[in-house]
This record gives C-alpha cells, structure tokens and sequence, in this order.
C-alpha cells in the first residue's frame, strides 16, 4: 500500500532520494513496459508534489505521441522541434521553463500550465521520447529537481525497453 503522508515531512533532497529508490524496485519488479510507465508517472506525480501532468511523450513514427501520464487530458501528437517537449527531443537536453509563457513556441495543452520542466529519454543514441511535468506555479522546478529527474530517467533507461513501445 502507497502513503503519500510519510514523504510530507521529508527534506526535499531525502524525498527524491527514496523517490529514485521506490522508482528502481517498481520497475525491476515488472516486465510490461506500459506498466513501468504508467506507475513511473504516477510514483513521480505523487512524490514531486506542487505538479498538474506529469506524463510521457513516446517517440513514433518520427513524433512524439502521448504516453502513459497523470493530469488533464493532454495533446496526443507533438512534432519534434516544436514546444518544449518538442525541443528536448530535438536537442536531447533537457528544458527547465521557469515561465512557459515566455517561452516562443510553447504548446499549451493545459490552461493552468505556468512552468515546465522535459527530460529527453536517450539510450544508446535514439531518442525514445520525454517525460514531461508542469507546474501551476512559476519557477517550480530547480535544479534539484532536474537532477533528481535526470537520475529517473537513467534508472527508466535501465529497466524500460523502449523499443516495445517506440518507433
């Protein structure tokens, strides 16, 4: 059983810390790759805190397609280079958006959406996708998180195979 209430006490860092271990059992303890996903989102969504989506973005067919997330409904098709989910992929660096309001391009899917932060998902040289947060609030994400959320998706790179799910 999932109690969120032990981690509101938590220092920041030390919540990341058992996020990134809970995360690493999760997914070395479950084959289905849509499966890994979809309790990643929701293991992130819940332990980040302060966040409205939280969700992937799969490469397909040289697009990015909506994955498995957590939030509103979101745009299901992003091509490579447009938004900042777009831009990840095409850069393979990861965005922190303090305001996605100033950000040329942005796609809104959600309203309510005022900062962003996108990891491109890497292994061995393809990109197999993003996984994408926003905030409600401006400047939500630092890099801490980035960090945190940067070791999140080597730990996905370890156990995930994309390429059941992309291309």
């Amino acid at each position: 059983m999932f109690d969120i209430r032990i981690f509101s006490r938590m220092p920041e860092e030390k919540r990341y810390e058992n996020m990134a271990i809970m995360l690493k059992g999760m997914l070395q303890e479950e084959k289905d790759t849509l499966t890994q996903l979809c309790n990643a989102s929701a293991l992130i969504n819940a332990l980040l805190g302060r966040v409205n989506w939280c969700g992937f973005y799969l490469m397909k067919q040289e697009e990015l397609v909506l994955g498995p997330f957590q939030g509103m409904p979101a745009c299901t098709r992003i091509q490579v280079g447009k938004g900042v989910c777009g831009t990840a992929a095409k850069t393979r660096e990861t965005m922190l958006i303090k305001n996605v309001h100033e950000f040329e391009g942005h796609i809104a899917c959600d309203a309510a959406t005022n900062s962003e932060i996108v990891l491109p998902i890497v292994k061995n040289g393809v990109v197999y996708g993003v996984l994408d947060i926003d905030s409600e609030e401006l400047g939500r994400f630092t890099e801490i998180e980035k960090r945190s959320l940067e070791g999140c998706v080597e730990l996905l790179n370890q156990y995930v195979d994309w390429e059941k799910l992309c291309r």
